[in-house]
């Protein structure tokens, strides 16, 4: 495939799409709560996979403090779990880039077309997780936790902001969504965009055809259908 024709984007999740981080999320999520309440919270008990860091922070801090956090609190929690992150990450010997993704990466770009993240975690999460890997390079623009705790809603800032680098509007179907659970899938097609499931993480291949992905692969080893 030379260069396209069209505009074309390709948002992807990070955790179980591009690495899987050893459980260093949680960890720093666990360290944060210890820190600032004495608490060693297991997110993995309040949450699910696909959702935003906003989230993932009020519906824990309900279940092991007992009440809505203020905003001061909710901020506090997540400047402190960021603190965190780095070192979580930098330790983790589960740590690991998923397979094919340095190449997928690296063909996409080559073929032309915008490279974007698509991740319930905040902005400044994405990149300390993708640094140990040097995978921030491939992305120029994204979608964030940050910019909502609604999956669907910052899958649609990630595709605006890829039609502001393009000078145009995408169309429907001209965005890619690649993620590793069926949150992903309702968010790509709350966006008008092409729902690619893989299944490298919490979910399997059936698992996301039930959940309506439009491609499913099994892994980034295998072509995604541009």
């Amino acid at each position: 495939m030379g260069a396209t024709t069209a505009a074309v984007a390709v948002l992807f999740d990070i955790d179980g799409t591009l690495i899987s981080s050893g459980g260093a999320g949680a960890a720093s999520w666990r360290m944060a709560f210890d820190d600032l309440y004495g608490i060693a919270a297991d997110i993995g008990e309040f949450s699910d996979a696909g959702m935003t860091d906003p989230e993932v922070a009020r519906l824990t801090f309900v279940s092991v403090v007992g009440h809505e956090p203020s905003p001061a609190e909710l901020a506090r929690l997540m400047a402190v779990r960021l603190g965190h992150l780095p070192r979580a990450v930098a330790e983790s010997e589960g740590y690991r880039v998923l397979d094919g993704v340095r190449e997928t990466l690296a063909r996409l770009g080559e073929q032309g077309c915008l490279l974007g993240l698509n991740t319930g975690g905040v902005e400044a999460a994405a990149h300390i997780k993708l640094e140990r890997a040097d995978l921030n390079r491939h992305f120029s623009f994204g979608g964030y936790g940050s910019d909502s705790p609604d999956r669907a809603q910052l899958t649609r800032r990630a595709v605006e902001r890829a039609g502001a680098i393009f000078g145009t509007p995408l169309g429907r179907g001209q965005a890619l969504v690649v993620g590793d659970t069926p949150m992903d899938i309702d968010a790509a097609h709350a966006a008008g965009a092409v729902a690619v499931g893989v299944a490298s993480g919490h979910f399997s291949a059936e698992q996301l055809r039930d959940a309506g992905a439009d491609h499913v692969l099994a892994s980034l080893e295998e072509e995604l259908p541009l």
